[in-house]
């Protein structure tokens, strides 16, 4: 391509992942011209590299965990699991890392992919440099909306480079089990990635600089996790951090503050996450490249009338759904400012996305399941609000111990005692991530605890521990 071509539209989405997809979603249907650039696959970094991938592992694992508790089954599958069964399972929900079916998704939404690198050039402007080196100048008549997701944060240590560590693209991609594996970090994708590779016959070693797993759920979540690892043969060692990492005679060296020397075949970094804004112009607008974006609650970003940032690029909530949430809350924003509709952006409007703040709902796959949603009791308590905390056994409630024999797990509500509506609420246990939603309901409906005593549970379910939970703050 000799010429620089340009094309207008009313929307310009830096980014195809599910983010970017449901911000177009939005936009076509309220009849927006909409352009959408990738620079890799359509699907983004969830469907290729993240929540399918790793959840098509952990499925056989956390199956034949559940199995091995009932009786009558568990004779059965002690066996170890067919890794390359496994890993043709996740082969099969990555597509093979192609892309056809989303790009045909895109299509029939009618919105315009322009493969290649996008860089706003000034306002309202994108470039997109083509696989070809060709470059296309789009223009946005609304809105520009940068979803272009986050990455793997490294550490800064000396060498790292050439040792070619994993980062979770690599763990969910690896097409060979390691025989030895150091997973370093101690929160979601560590503690996931160790359950998978554990299960598949990895000797695991889990180095962890904090006091515990799982640190932004309550204590009890990373406590109960890492008691199931340890169960399961990984080594997890706490309070513990890398000082160098070394490749030697095509293994992994890795050494600690305290000297120890850690042998393996491949080592995880999972440290933490950054955003991809280093290389997308934000430096013609007054932005700082490599900065997570602020933005108020209809994903604006300060100062800028036409530039929305949603999804991880936000630091608001770094996960899959509710970067799909603000996607939608966005498309709806860009659509109502650019037809002229009244905004509706008080909390829990149509164009505001409070549960960013209030109710964001996570569950942690591992063996048992970590769910959590809105505030632990240190948050809440840290917010300024008076509550009390109010736990449960979860072996207590019948369907547990039905689910599977020696269940074990455990149930907290935080309730603000001001006017008795829930602030948030944590389970662990094997299969508590189905039980999330009606939790994520009652917090972000702000349901009275007086009205939750009349939704009753089926008997008998593991959900019967709402019951249980409603009998202890009345007793307590």
């Amino acid at each position: 391509m000799t010429e620089t071509e340009t094309n207008a539209y009313d929307v310009v989405v830096l980014g195809a992942g599910p983010v970017g997809e449901n911000v177009a979603d939005r936009t076509r249907a309220a009849g927006l011209t909409t352009a959408v650039v990738e620079s890799e696959l359509v699907g983004g970094e969830c469907s290729y590299w993240a929540c399918m991938p790793s959840k098509a592992l952990l499925r056989p694992v956390i199956a034949r965990a559940d199995a091995r508790r009932v009786p009558g089954l568990s004779q059965s599958v002690q066996g170890p699991l067919d890794a390359s069964a496994v890993l043709a399972h996740r082969d099969y929900y990555t597509s093979d890392w192609k892309d056809d079916g989303q790009v045909g998704w895109l299509d029939s939404i009618g919105a315009d992919l322009y493969r290649g690198h996008g860089r706003l050039t000034g306002p309202r402007t994108v470039t997109v440099t083509g696989p070809d080196g060709g470059e296309r100048v789009l223009t946005a008549r609304h809105a520009v909306a940068v979803c272009t997701g986050s990455r793997a944060a490294l550490p800064g240590l000396p060498g790292l480079d050439e040792v070619r560590p994993w980062t979770s693209r690599e763990a969910t991609s690896a097409k060979n089990v390691p025989g030895r594996l150091i997973v370093v970090g101690g929160g979601v994708v560590a503690t996931e990635m160790a359950t998978v590779w554990q299960a598949l016959g990895s000797k695991v070693t889990m180095l962890v600089r904090g006091k515990g797993l799982l640190p932004r759920m309550e204590p009890f979540a990373g406590e109960l996790v890492a008691e199931a690892l340890t169960e399961a043969g990984a080594d997890v060692r706490t309070g513990t951090s890398v000082e160098s990492v070394t490749r030697e005679n095509g293994g992994v060296v890795a050494v600690t503050d305290n000297g120890d020397r850690i042998e393996a075949d491949e080592i995880l970094f999972a440290t933490g996450r950054a955003p991809r804004t280093d290389d997308l112009g934000l430096e013609t607008i007054g932005l700082e490249p490599g900065t997570w974006l602020d933005v108020d609650d209809s994903l604006r970003v300060t100062g800028h009338d036409w530039l929305y940032a949603v999804g991880d690029v936000n630091q608001r909530a770094l996960l899959t759904h509710q970067g799909k949430y603000q996607a939608r809350v966005a498309g709806a924003a860009i659509a109502a400012r650019a037809t002229g509709e009244t905004l509706l952006a008080q909390p829990w409007g149509a164009h505001a996305a409070t549960a960013d703040h209030a109710a964001v709902p996570q569950v942690v796959f591992t063996d048992p399941e970590a769910a959590a949603v809105g505030l632990s009791l240190a948050e809440a308590e840290q917010a300024g609000h008076r509550v009390k905390a109010v736990d449960v056994d979860l072996s207590t409630v019948a369907g547990a111990g039905l689910y599977a024999d020696g269940y074990k797990g455990r149930a907290r509500m935080v309730v603000d005692l001001e006017n008795e509506i829930l602030r948030g609420v944590t389970l662990v246990g094997p299969g508590v991530g189905e039980l999330i939603h009606s939790a994520t309901i009652a917090v972000a409906g702000q349901v009275p605890i007086s009205r939750l005593w009349h939704a009753v549970p089926s008997y008998p379910t593991i959900s019967e521990v709402w019951l249980r939970l409603l009998e202890a703050y009345r007793d307590a």
